[in-house]
């Protein structure tokens, strides 16, 4: 049995072009607040179409924090979020002041339950976080009607959803705001980085300034060097030249890396199927289309609590894997102590967490890398059973 792992969960694709990017950036006299962060929001911008408006930020999370401040959550604001997300989808919400409102998810793909969700709206709801769950697309046609119906303010948490779609439309363009990550396992990375993405022209203009400062006019636009005037708070949620040079060469790369991810995910998908009691979370309707980010598998429910041995074995036989997500927010520590925790309320993220394992489905892998995931996953799952 080999001790290391040999396929990893996730692996960046970078070659020569990005590196190559770097290297002209580096010499060059321009490292922040250039060129490259311009050309890079033009271009995520003219990939998701539409009326998309990007804004280049340091990370998701910076993103998310933006949309909730800029969108005006805060005291005494109720906002409904996923119980089975990332904490960064939440944190953003509590940065802000406002409530988090927990939200469980369906087992058909992993996103939150819309039917819950009409349930959990109160007099306080301000707005809500949806989560595209491992790029499945939320049914946002439906999202839309509810926040609509009461006014509520709508974000698109997008970490996983680069070449996501429900219907026609990318995600992040049906609500008033969708934050994408660039961290190294994902679609494509810029080392670190996110995006803002919105339909609005004003709120970017917004957050463009917010996001540097707060400072009232860019380089190019100050008569006198060194002289501008702060009308508003800000923060530094500035990307890099460097960072977003490896962007613009990534995104030439995307419609490559989907394909592959798609092509990967069915051939797994196909076999892990056959093993009886295994459930995949997908796209269980016809508008939409999975940016395929990984592909979790839900154990049978003989041998759930065995999840963490399984995951070691697939390891210790050179499988990388991953869990999405470790545990429902609501019951990790910060947020179980501050607004306690029941179970009943969160079945399905209890189950998901609990009892799922993710596997890798990147442009790092090859059918032969594939076949071998889903042969050990087989040996190890059916050992158990």
């Amino acid at each position: 049995m080999k001790t290391k792992t040999s396929i990893p969960f996730a692996r960046p694709t970078i070659g020569d072009s990005e590196k190559q990017a770097v290297l002209e950036v580096l010499d060059g006299d321009v490292l922040t607040h250039g060129p490259q962060n311009k050309a890079f929001e033009q271009e995520f911008s003219a990939f998701m179409g539409g009326s998309a408006h990007a804004v280049t930020t340091s990370s998701c999370m910076a993103a998310l924090h933006l949309a909730c401040w800029q969108l005006g959550f805060g005291p005494g604001d109720e906002v409904l979020v996923p119980a089975q997300t990332h904490t960064a989808t939440v944190h953003a919400v509590e940065l802000v002041g406002a409530k988090p409102v927990f939200v469980d998810c369906n087992e058909q793909d992993g996103n939150m339950d819309v039917s819950v969700l009409r349930k959990k709206i109160s007099p306080k709801t301000r707005g809500l976080i949806v989560v595209h769950f491992l790029g499945i697309p939320c049914p946002m046609d439906e999202v839309m009607q509810i926040a609509d119906k009461h006014s509520l303010r709508v974000i698109e948490d997008c970490a996983l959803a680069v070449g996501t779609y429900h219907q026609d439309k990318h995600a992040g363009l049906w609500g008033d705001a969708g934050c994408f990550s660039f961290y190294p396992a994902k679609h494509i990375t810029t080392g670190e980085g996110g995006m803002f993405v919105t339909k609005h022209k004003d709120l970017a203009e917004k957050v463009t300034k917010v996001r540097g400062f707060g400072v009232d006019r860019k380089f190019e636009e100050r008569k006198i060097p060194g002289i501008y005037d702060v009308p508003q708070l800000g923060l530094n949620y500035r990307m890099s030249e460097i960072n977003a040079a490896i962007g613009r060469k990534q995104i030439e790369r995307l419609p490559e890396i989907l394909a592959t991810r798609k092509r990967n995910f069915s051939r797994l998908k196909a076999q892990i199927l056959s093993i009886l009691g295994v459930h995949v979370p997908d796209i269980h309707f016809n508008h939409g289309k999975s940016s395929h980010y990984c592909l979790s598998a839900i154990l049978p429910e003989k041998i759930r609590s065995h999840r963490n041995d399984l995951v070691l074995e697939l390891n210790a036989s050179g499988i990388g894997t991953s869990v999405y997500y470790p545990q429902p927010v609501p019951r990790m520590t910060y947020y179980r102590n501050k607004y306690g925790y029941e179970a009943a309320h969160y079945p399905i993220a209890e189950l998901i967490s609990d009892a799922s394992i993710a596997l890798p489905v990147g442009p790092h892998l090859g059918e032969a890398e594939i076949d071998e995931i889903a042969g050990t996953f087989k040996e190890v799952v059916e050992r158990h059973l």
